[in-house]
């Protein structure tokens, strides 16, 4: 397949004297000062990666200077492709990453993405290869067969040439990009082993002495296509979570419009359709309930099993099933604007991004190729002054067995593989996370602060008592609801409710203004009205109960209170106890007065608490925290939390709550329950686990398999590493690494 221009979205720095521009025939970046070619071309100098680019470019330059014709509708060829291992390579279409030569896989997923070109290549050079190879194994083990020397050419030079042609092509791009790799330790072991043989045999063989690696070359390449194979059926795995949320979107829709009811593309669907949903179906996009009752399993996007009841002014949302029951939505958000759209954009993006845990791994996998070439000459040297005869087989045989079994690779793919597959199970259970780094963060967080109001409680809050002093009941309600209006808070939205609900109409008002976590003022019928907090009202007053009072005053003087009930979560006693035993330390925060706090702490089993905050106080509170030692995680959901979420090492803002909320966040809750916290904590601790694990084993295993291969243990018990055996072991390193990765997908949440 040929490789399509690439884009390194950093660029590196040019050498004195030159600057980068694009190789004009592979796009690949190019420093004036190294170029390896140049041609002249209608006044203007080009620079060439290679001379074979700059001879295809003399050729023919107008081919790679006119401007290619635009496709009329995009296709799968111009779909943006990117590397696991280096996120920063970008290009158009299929190919292989030109530093880790790994095979590049779409940016954006789709539900049905069609077979993997690069998959049934490497499967197809496979499966020759592993049939041509086995007559060789049968040749290299049985004497009968010795003497068929130009029959084991013949046969080497397919597998080897032909089936093992994309893993030299990888070696060589590496070297064109100074950018060694796992490729070139696999061009240089076997093209030597390769290489060496035919020229022995051309030489006639008794002319120099030694043996012929003929086979050893070939099956060095089919396990190698071998381990390619099972990666990239691996690595297919680990985007399934963003596959099976894609999908979850139905294709059609039932829409309700004059000319009755007609199935329709979902894409043809607009705000303010009206859609049935029968018994059985999924949603097709977010809305509301018009009419009609059902139970909906939201399950697959919040990771509750229980179906969850809707009735008329229900919010529902795209991906869901219905259950037994029928009814008629109202299309809010379409398209890219769904709920579940976000969820699968996220999880993209956080599947993309690098843990700082993996700083490690980068740098030893900067020098870790030079570094075994380096060993491989030694030995090759060692082996050649101190070693038995016959001397140079076996500085040979060891020097390739040290190429072949190291796998910077398995280092690579230790952080990357298991932050995929961590963020898509999140995904699955309802917890979005941002980045890696927010997910490394999150399993050190030790300190929970919490919100009140729609975080600990159910954040629907209903007036539930008015005491007036001076004015009527329905008067003092209409002069906050009008003041209300404008405010964000929860609390604001109960008053306005309470006032519709009495039918009451609500005056004008002028000059309002709202103090976020304190309360809102403004004129009405020329006189100041001031609704919020004891301390913003100057009133005194307070409540040992779980309900909140609000205080409204008029020019000044107390006018009368609305007490406002909103119940404590019933899931949130339990998710508090878990996340105690879980040994993080739970504070709450809140704006409430002093009463209502203690009686909320006490109902939930939460032992500190701060009581009538500002949202500036509630960041100060988590500053303070941080200074004593503590990492700290924010979980809240409206505006006056943004401070505190901003300032928290990790903020977990509830997906229901305001967009400044979750911009600030980290991590977002798809429901507002405090038991998709305690996932969120075993995520990151089951995610950072499996990340040490695949390090560990990627730097054991090189350790240990270098200088075994080497020959280091030859002096002691005689025994060597054969090339085949170091070629197995390399070919099932990064696989096992992937698949322990992949262990992440049914990890208890």
């Amino acid at each position: 397949m040929e490789q399509q221009p690439f884009q390194i979205l950093t660029q590196p720095k040019p050498a004195p004297g030159g600057k980068t521009v694009n190789d004009p025939v592979c796009g690949m970046t190019v420093d004036t000062a190294r170029a390896a070619g140049t041609f002249a071309f209608e006044g203007k100098t080009y620079y060439f990666c290679a001379l074979s680019c700059r001879d295809k470019f003399a050729a023919d330059p107008n081919r790679y200077l006119s401007p290619k014709p635009k496709a009329a509708e995009p296709s799968e060829s111009a779909a943006e492709y990117t590397c696991p291992m280096h996120p920063q390579i970008r290009q158009r279409g299929p190919g292989s990453c030109p530093i880790c030569g790994m095979a590049l896989e779409p940016v954006v997923m789709t539900a049905d993405e069609g077979p993997n070109p690069e998959l049934a290549d490497m499967s197809r050079r496979f499966w020759i290869g592993a049939a041509l190879s086995a007559p060789l194994l049968v040749m290299m083990f049985t004497p009968m067969f010795a003497g068929m020397a130009w029959v084991e050419a013949a046969l080497s030079t397919v597998v080897v040439l032909w089936a093992g042609w994309p893993l030299f092509e990888r070696a060589w791009a590496s070297v064109v990009q100074r950018s060694p790799n796992m490729f070139t330790l696999i061009g240089l072991g076997a093209g030597a082993a390769y290489l060496y043989s035919a020229f022995v045999l051309l030489a006639r063989r008794g002319a120099m002495g030694g043996d012929l690696y003929f086979e050893p070359a070939a099956i060095i390449v089919t396990l190698v296509l071998l381990g390619q194979v099972l990666e990239l059926r691996a690595r297919a795995r680990t985007g399934g979570a963003i596959r099976a949320l894609l999908g979850l979107a139905p294709k059609t829709a039932r829409r309700i419009d004059a000319g009755g009811e007609n199935d329709v593309a979902i894409e043809n669907i607009h705000v303010g359709d009206r859609l049935r949903v029968r018994p059985g179906e999924k949603i097709p996009v977010d809305g509301t309930v018009l009419e009609g009752e059902s139970s909906v399993d939201e399950a697959m996007l919040t990771g509750e099993p229980i179906p969850v009841q809707k009735l008329a002014g229900a919010k529902v949302v795209a991906g869901s099933v219905n259950g037994t029951g029928g009814f008629v939505m109202h299309a809010q958000r379409v398209g890219s604007d769904t709920v579940l759209a976000s969820i699968v954009r996220m999880v993209s993006e956080a599947q993309r991004t690098r843990a700082p845990i993996q700083r490690l791994a980068d740098l030893v996998a900067s020098y870790f190729v030079p570094i075994v070439i380096a060993v491989a000459a030694v030995t090759f040297g060692v082996w050649m002054a101190f070693g038995p005869e016959p001397r140079f087989t076996h500085a040979l045989v060891n020097a390739v067995a040290v190429l072949i079994i190291a796998c910077p690779c398995a280092l690579g793919l230790a952080t990357p593989m298991s932050i995929m597959v961590g963020t898509g199970r999140g995904a699955s259970a309802g917890v979005l996370v941002r980045d890696a780094e927010v997910l490394e963060t999150l399993q050190k967080v030790d300190t929970l602060c919490i919100d009140k109001t729609g975080t600990l409680t159910e954040g629907k809050p209903k007036v539930v008592s008015i005491a007036a002093s001076g004015v009527d009941d329905n008067k003092l309600l209409a002069m906050a609801a009008a003041l209300e209006q404008g405010s964000e808070h929860p609390l604001a939205a109960a008053i306005v409710n309470a006032a519709k609900e009495r039918g009451l109409a609500l005056p004008r008002v002028e000059g309002f203004q709202s103090t976020s976590g304190q309360g809102v003022t403004g004129r009405v019928d020329g006189r100041e009205i001031r609704v919020g907090n004891a301390a913003f009202t100057s009133s005194l007053a307070d409540s040992a109960e779980t309900r909140t009072v609000v205080f409204v005053s008029v020019d000044g003087r107390a006018a009368g209170t609305l007490t406002i009930e909103d119940p404590v979560r019933a899931t949130s006693v339990d998710a508090i106890r878990t996340l105690q035993r879980e040994g993080l330390r739970v504070v709450m925060m809140t704006g409430d007065s002093a009463g209502t706090a203690e009686a909320i702490a006490r109902a939930t089993g939460i032992t500190e608490f701060h009581a009538g905050v500002s949202p500036q106080q509630k960041g100060e509170i988590v500053k303070r925290l941080q200074s004593e030692g503590r990492v700290v995680a924010m979980a809240g959901d409206g505006i006056n939390d943004a401070p505190a979420l901003a300032q928290a090492n990790v903020g977990i803002a509830m997906g229901t709550g305001t967009d400044v909320a979750i911009e600030s966040a980290g991590v977002t809750l798809v429901q507002p329950d405090l038991r998709a916290i305690v996932r969120a904590v075993r995520l990151s601790r089951a995610t950072m686990r499996n990340i040490r694990q695949n390090l560990f084993f990627a730097f054991a295993y090189n350790i240990l398999g270098v200088p075994i291969a080497a020959g280091i243990l030859y002096p002691f018990t005689g025994i060597l590493l054969s090339p085949i055996i170091a070629s197995a072991a390399m070919t099932f390193s990064s696989v096992s690494v992937i698949t322990n990765a992949l262990r992440l997908r049914s990890v208890k949440l």
